[in-house]
């Protein structure tokens, strides 16, 4: 579920408004108006006139992130979302670009759309003789736009000039990793300046100070997340499906009817089935699917065997004992499975993979303590926790490896 409330498209991207958005808008629209009212309007006019500037101050943002996102459509990736909240707006994209030329080029696009405007708006108050308030609104959204182009052009993440940063350093390295975290780290240090520089000021000249000092703070919380996806996509990259996986499987008689197989399986299985491979003289005759079971006739479940439903470990999604973990990640998210098997060297059946045991073989990497309740509910639900977005990286480790 995207957070927000959907208000639209725009190019076909879903146009969200997060509930901290409508506290900025309040306090934009009320520093307008009395803008407005100094210089003699009406003051229903006055609040009206500070509620169309500050959406139009929010359009301007809006148009940045629509930069960002058209230039990664441009690349073919799909841009989920964009979303106005209390600090701005950012883009949500589905994976990040190939190479660090591409992800330059969407990193850039956002203050380049804001230099553009800037550049637009400030000329046409140079060559248009304009009645207040329109003077005030086109001067105030030339400036938004300057300080959206330099502000965001800052060297630290979540800023896009911490975008342009990773990318420039990836190109150096060869290593998107080295660039993630370079730039993760030069935002948290920019940020808590910017703390500390924010409370100094507010000391001094109050309120203002104190926004700084915010700005600091948000720099400084998703600067620290871009540094446990770093840690979390080298825990990725060093793993294997066989240190992920388990053997949660059931090995069966491929001559065993479809009614014994019932009775003495599906049926005695409590909560989650484990996955069935049946086999006989010795080597898999294939998998078995319990919903398989029940495309057949009752009435041939006492004549029909397991071998006539399994299907072939050749023809079933799965992934070698060497694979990198990131390929079962992969799989797993594009093919919308609840587990995937894993075959060994021999061509036999060594374990399978589900969603639960990427999280656990992760978190024991990271030396992170998670429940296993928390484990067993993420084997039920068949999806990963919001927030992880392990498809993301995987694809990205899979891309920079190819």
């Amino acid at each position: 579920m995207k957070p927000g409330w959907q208000i639209g498209t725009i190019f076909g991207i879903p146009l969200l408004i997060d509930s901290s958005w409508f506290i900025i808008l309040v306090i934009f629209t009320a520093a307008n108006a009395s803008r407005f009212e100094a210089t003699g309007l009406a003051t229903g006019a006055a609040w009206v006139t500070g509620f169309i500037l500050a959406l139009l101050l929010f359009s301007s943002v809006l148009l940045h992130e629509l930069g960002h996102s058209l230039a990664a459509r441009s690349q073919g990736i799909k841009v989920n979302s964009i979303t106005l909240f209390l600090f701005g707006g950012v883009a949500s994209i589905d994976r990040e670009s190939k190479t660090p030329g591409q992800a330059f080029q969407v990193a850039i696009a956002g203050p380049a759309v804001s230099l553009g405007l800037f550049l637009l708006l400030g000329t046409i108050d140079l060559l248009f003789s304009l009645s207040n308030p329109i003077v005030i609104i086109v001067r105030d959204l030339t400036q938004i736009n300057g300080v959206l182009a330099i502000f965001n052009m800052i060297p630290g993440l979540p800023l896009d000039g911490g975008q342009v940063l990773k990318a420039a350093i990836w190109k150096i390295t060869g290593s998107r990793l080295k660039g993630l975290r370079w730039a993760a780290t030069s935002g948290k240090v920019l940020g808590w300046a910017a703390i500390i520089m924010g409370i100094l000021l507010y000391l001094q000249i109050g309120f203002g100070g104190l926004w700084i000092a915010l700005l600091g703070w948000f720099v400084v919380r998703n600067a620290t997340s871009y540094s446990r996806i770093a840690d979390l996509q080298e825990a990725v990259g060093s793993l294997d499906a066989a240190g992920a996986m388990t053997r949660d499987f059931r090995v069966v008689e491929a001559s065993m009817t479809l009614q014994r197989f019932t009775d003495d399986y599906l049926l005695r299985e409590e909560g989650r089935n484990p996955a069935f491979f049946a086999a006989s003289d010795g080597r898999y005759r294939g998998q078995v699917l319990p919903e398989d079971v029940n495309q057949v006739e009752r009435s041939q479940w006492s004549s029909q065997t397991l071998q006539n439903i399994a299907h072939a470990l050749t023809e079933i999604p799965a992934v070698s004992e060497t694979a990198p973990l990131t390929e079962a990640i992969d799989k797993l998210e594009s093919l919308e499975l609840s587990r995937i098997t894993v075959i060994s060297p021999a061509g036999a059946v060594a374990g399978v993979i589900d969603r639960g045991d990427v999280v656990r073989a992760l978190a024991e990497r990271l030396k992170v303590p998670v429940p296993d309740a928390m484990i067993e509910r993420i084997k039920d639900e068949g999806k990963f926790p919001s927030g992880l977005p392990l498809q993301a990286i995987a694809r990205a480790l899979i891309d920079e490896a190819t």
